[in-house]
């Protein structure tokens, strides 16, 4: 027997990855002169007094475990550089900005050298600036050529959200500039018709890296005018390019340098990140150019008050009669509709769609029993909204027209939502770098702000409330990417060949695999080697071997079964979980029943509904080992790191009740299984441990199947990574290794480094997991420590106490670290792409895929695409899976979020 689960957040370790102080990433004023000084709120509530009246009672106030201050700070100013043109100096006074921080200048400077250059400054710091400052003066120059354009930009941005607010900002602040300014959107939204006027006269095109490969660079030589004279190219929200999407993201840049390369023109790369561990070495790997660093801060800061809120228990019980805590959403929803009541423009971050809806749906309720306007003045902002929705939405918000917004993390990156006085995180995000990042959303120039992290009942954010030193007292994480993944690297060096023919010259570019992968690509039928290099030799557009943000397939349709109206898209990795026949399915208030989903035409049928319940799909996952490439002894026990393939399907849904989670019954589902060939960390431990442990064979499967549950929790701590982001399966008697083994396996195609970043640091990860679970008030196991939400088995069988003794005895004789890991030559064999009979090789399971828990899931709007290729669309949060009848696994992570 096996027991799975595939986790659900996220990163890295409890040590330091950074000499940068954490309070280098907590929100920033915006970059201009504050009106007045620092503290004087006005008639402004400060933070503290907005806390003190949602803690009023003592029922509340028991819930803050810890709350944070941290003080104003005064700015530093610069002068702009010589080189910047006295029209763009005037236009930026006009704006309101007399004169640069320190770090605005310098970045510029670096700019105006030809140096790539990434800025690194936490959150409303005035990195916008830092780049536009050299980018409108070296447009202006090229508006003095013959042709009208002899210098353009390109800006990439991960959301059509934010850039659709970047083209805004720009326009306001180029329009004393005139039409020497031409910024526009190219992205799927973008209407046929302007299309063509973009590539032709646009000198500022802002897009996303979706349409950059599936759009732009096949289609490279109708862009040769604007390649030509490209300059620069920004890459906003650069921290958000990481694992198997960054991985991507850095392959098409390669692609695009080698295009503009082919036209003459070399841009200089200017990189926008929140703060991270070493900013210049991510922002290189990304590029694979060498990159200066700007991270010394200069801006303002206001007072931030950030308080950690942890819901209390009810006297229900779930699963195995465990206690039950209030859920984050319920909890959430009361806070925004306080805050509403307040006249608090607040936004909640909120880890799934269903999550954003149920919190916008419970808090206008509740301000329609007193206020029937307030209730209008609350909203939903999620992805799988229809674009003119989105838009409609982003000018409520920042006309002030809406109060309180439940959004999923598009709002996160950087969309310009100031004058908000308070964030409400529902569920740790994963990375404390996102944390910091939602938390400056709030805070108008040189003012106070509120943050609340409203903890989930989940071993992390249990953990983080109760020890607030790992948030605050450590330093943001490193960005891990890894573009020579064969998984990742394979496709784009097919898309590369139909772009222009590969040659050696261009081997290098694409890093040091590509020797090893163009023989196999060769031999799968897919490049033909001729004198003068590799050709693409299908009909098929290469660029459609990848979906860089890891979804696969067509995007699902969510159709209305009686009007035929189309109500938005998920993508076909996350249909299995989010829209299986019976799923309730929410869309801007209105709650819908999945009558059909039909894979074959990629249609989910749904008709209006009020159940009293929400629906969390259950998987099954078994695993099996293909190459260990590294093994070590923990005293009796082994750690190992390798390849493995994981085996995943969706076997049946729980019935919830709304508000508490009670489960209402479980309906069977008879749906395909999925496959993924991926990295995996994992340990074992001989039966003499067991005995030390006194672990007989009737606990042995609860406590391995516990010790499992919690270290998947605790990973995100460790690696940067989403718990989406990984899976795990633990086996009484696994077949190959032939002992009681736990897994802990990346949830995408050839590994992200979620895994590996485990095996480095296994014995500060595992020790943290046995605390975790040591330290909890529960009898038995509850869902802050042992129990999953999403468990393929039912959270049956689990025994907390066993899994304590067997983690001691399993960490009493570990190294204090394990040797770097050194990936054979041969890690994985020819990737997922088709072969030249057109057979396609077995499907790469997404982790999205697998399984998905309820109000708390990762994800963004829809990602944009071009006209020759139908338009990526957002991944939904895949319902929770767990399964009853083959192994279980922990719990299978969604794909990467789609652009907005």
């Amino acid at each position: 027997m096996a027991f799975n689960h595939l986790p659900a957040a996220m990163h890295d370790a409890l040590e330091a990855l950074s000499v940068m102080a954490v309070t280098h990433s907590v929100p920033m004023a915006k970059n201009q002169r504050p009106s007045r000084p620092a503290g004087d709120t006005g008639s402004r509530p400060s933070p503290g007094v907005v806390l003190d009246r949602l803690a009023a009672g003592e029922s509340r106030s028991s819930r803050i475990t810890h709350t944070e201050h941290m003080p104003a700070r005064e700015g530093r100013h610069a002068v702009w550089p010589h080189r910047i043109r006295p029209e763009v100096i005037a236009a930026i006074q006009a704006a309101g900005i007399d004169h640069p921080w320190e770090h605005q200048a310098t970045a510029a400077e670096h700019a105006l050298d030809g140096e790539s250059v990434v800025i690194a400054t936490g959150t409303a710091s005035g990195k916008s600036l830092a780049y536009l400052a050299p980018v409108l003066t070296t447009l202006l120059d090229g508006s003095e050529a013959a042709n009208g354009r002899g210098a353009t930009a390109l800006y990439l941005s991960p959301t059509k959200a934010l850039a659709a607010d970047q083209r805004r900002a720009v326009r306001a602040l180029a329009a004393p500039l005139g039409n020497r300014i031409r910024p526009a959107v190219y992205d799927g939204d973008t209407p046929v018709e302007e299309r063509e006027w973009v590539r032709q006269y646009a000198n500022y095109v802002l897009t996303n890296p979706d349409m950059l490969h599936r759009g732009v660079l096949p289609s490279h030589p109708r862009w040769s005018s604007f390649l030509r004279a490209l300059r620069y190219v920004v890459i906003d929200e650069c921290h958000t390019y990481r694992g198997v999407f960054g991985s991507h993201v850095a392959q098409v840049l390669r692609r695009l340098r080698r295009i503009c390369a082919r036209y003459g023109s070399e841009p200089v790369f200017l990189l926008a990140s929140a703060t991270s561990a070493d900013p210049a070495l991510a922002a290189g790997r990304l590029t694979g150019l060498p990159v200066t660093e700007v991270s010394d801060d200069a801006s303002p800061r206001g007072e931030l008050v950030f308080a950690l809120w942890e819901p209390p228990l009810t006297e229900l019980h779930g699963e195995r009669g465990a206690p039950v805590r209030r859920t984050a959403t319920a909890e959430t929803a009361d806070l925004l509709t306080d805050l509403t009541r307040q006249g608090v423009r607040s936004v909640a971050f909120v880890r799934s769609r269903r999550g954003a809806e149920l919190i916008s749906v419970i808090a206008q309720e509740r301000l329609a029993e007193t206020d029937r306007a307030l209730a209008h003045r609350v909203a939903a902002y999620r992805g799988g909204y229809l674009p003119e929705e989105r838009r409609a939405l982003e000018q409520a918000l920042h006309s002030g027209e809406l109060l309180g917004l439940a959004a999923t993390t598009a709002l996160e990156l950087g969309v310009d939502v100031s004058g908000l006085d308070a964030v409400v995180i529902a569920g740790y995000p994963g990375t404390r770098a996102s944390l910091w990042q939602q938390a400056g959303r709030a805070g108008r120039s040189g003012e106070g702000a509120l943050a609340v992290l409203v903890a989930r009942d989940d071993p992390l954010d249990t953990f983080l409330v109760h020890h607030p030193e790992a948030i605050f007292d450590q330093p943001v994480e490193s960005t891990v990417l890894d573009p020579d993944n064969p998984y990742v690297l394979a496709p784009h060096l097919c898309a590369a060949a139909a772009e222009l023919p590969l040659t050696e010259t261009d081997l290098t570019l694409f890093g040091p695999a590509v020797p090893d992968l163009l023989p196999q690509l060769e031999g799968a039928g897919l490049l033909r080697r001729r004198a003068t290099g590799w050709y693409w030799t299908r009909r098929e557009r290469a660029a459609d071997l990848t979906d860089i943000r890891g979804g696969g397939g067509s995007p699902v349709r969510i159709v209305e079964s009686g009007t035929g109206r189309l109500l938005g898209t998920v993508d076909e990795a996350a249909s299995h979980t989010a829209v299986h026949e019976g799923a309730v399915h929410l869309h801007q208030g209105r709650t819908y029943l999945v009558r059909e989903l039909d894979l074959e035409d990629s249609v989910a049928l749904v008709e209006e509904a009020a159940p009293p319940y929400s629906t969390t799909a259950r998987d099954t996952t078994s695993i099996a080992v293909l190459e260990t490439d590294t093994e070590i002894p923990w005293g009796a026990s082994r750690l190992c790191y390798g390849s493995v393939e994981v085996t995943n399907q969706v076997v049946s849904f729980l019935r919830r009740r709304l508000i508490t989670g009670e489960v209402l019954g479980e309906t069977k589902l008879d749906l395909p299984p999925r496959t993924l060939r991926t990295r995996a960390v994992w340990w074992t431990v001989t039966e003499d441990q067991l005995d030390a442990a006194r672990i007989d064979p009737e606990i042995l499967g609860g406590a391995l199947h516990a010790a499992e549950h919690a270290s998947i929790g605790m990973l995100p701590l460790f690696a940067t990574c989403d718990r989406w982001d990984i899976g795990g399966v633990s086996v009484p008697l696994h077949p190959d290794t032939l002992l009681p083994t736990v897994f802990v396996y990346d949830g995408h195609p050839g590994g992200a480094g979620f895994a590996e970043r485990a095996f480095h640091t296994a014995r500060a990860w595992l020790t943290a997991t046995r605390e975790a679970i040591a330290s909890c008030e529960c009898e038995a196991g509850c869902p802050s420590c042992i129990q999953s939400p999403k468990c393929g088995n039912g959270n049956d069988p689990l025994h907390k106490r066993g899994a304590v003794r067997l983690l001691t005895e399993l960490l009493r004789e570990a190294p204090e670290a394990p040797p770097s890991v050194s990936p054979p030559d041969g890690r994985e064999t020819l990737p997922a792409v088709s072969p030249a009979d057109g057979r396609e090789t077995p499907p790469a399971v997404s982790p999205a895929e697998a399984s998905e828990p309820p109000p708390e899931a990762p994800e963004a709007p829809p990602v944009a695409s071009p006209p020759e290729a139908p338009e990526a669309t957002p991944s939904a949060s895949p319902p929770e899976g767990e399964p009853r009848a083959t192994p279980p696994a922990e719990e299978p992570p969604p794909p990467v979020p789609p652009a907005s």
